[in-house]
């Protein structure tokens, strides 16, 4: 899709202006990476059953991880394989590099494929977790990996032989606290623009910091092919992909700064 010359050089002089920025991430930023955007934990499945002929959400539940690991694992082992043969893309590389150049620029993403920590950003939530973070529900070891190579399915804790888990947030499961909170002291902060990308926003705590930055005044930015569930709030819309988007605009800001 064509991006919006117009729309680029408003959103640039908003970004001039501003000195604190949120990035709000989903599927749709990895998608130049090579990664799908289907609904689901970490983007692969939409409306459809697994090959034991249960919804997805079942197979990648937290009551299942608990009763059944090796159902979810082998599902989860498919994800992280996706992952593996991809990397971060220009709209990582371009949102670590704004942490230059402004007081702060803070990432919350829904994805668990760490691309926006490969790309080098820093003040990353990732309220979903991490697919490359395991650890152990009986006796707290952890450890991170860059990939899952030839661990057994599920891999034993090397510690008490128990299983280990992915620190990803399931289906029925509570968000970590941890990144709950710093998404909560990052907003009391406040921001100077707020980007929404990649992301259809249907989770409320997802949504809800584009509504409220509107209701205040705050700029907002969405960058999504397609209409959605916070469209009608934001200023300022680029109906095209990520990477090209956050790329135009990065090159238009550094040209006015030369």
């Amino acid at each position: 899709m064509l991006i919006d010359h117009q729309t680029v050089e408003r959103i640039v002089a908003e970004m001039r202006r501003a000195r604190r920025l949120l990035f709000i991430t989903g599927a749709g930023i990895s998608a130049d990476s090579g990664l799908p955007t289907y609904r689901g934990i970490g983007g692969l499945y939409e409306d459809r059953f697994t090959d034991e002929n249960m919804p997805i959400e079942v197979a990648l539940s937290g009551d299942m991880m608990a009763t059944n690991p090796h159902l979810p694992w082998k599902y989860i082992y498919q994800i992280e394989q996706v992952c593996r043969g991809a990397g971060f893309n220009d709209a990582h590389r371009v949102i670590a590099e704004m942490e230059d150049h402004f007081d702060s620029v803070c990432v919350l993403t829904q994805n668990v494929d760490g691309f926006h920590r490969d790309a080098g950003s820093r003040n990353v939530i990732e309220i979903h977790g991490d697919i490359h973070e395991l650890y152990c529900t009986a006796c707290g070891y952890h450890t991170h990996v860059p990939h899952y190579g030839d661990l057994p399915i599920p891999p034993p804790c090397p510690d008490c032989g128990a299983f280990l888990r992915p620190r990803v947030v399931l289906f029925g499961e509570y968000l970590p606290t941890d990144a709950v909170n710093r998404m909560y002291e990052q907003l009391q902060q406040g921001f100077d623009m707020v980007f929404s990308v990649g992301t259809t926003s249907v989770f409320p705590y997802i949504a809800e910091p584009v509504v409220e930055a509107r209701f205040q005044g705050i700029p907002t930015v969405e960058i999504n092919p397609g209409e959605t569930a916070v469209t009608a709030y934001v200023d300022y819309k680029l109906a095209a992909g990520a990477a090209a988007s956050l790329a135009r605009l990065w090159q238009r800001y550094r040209e006015g700064l030369s």
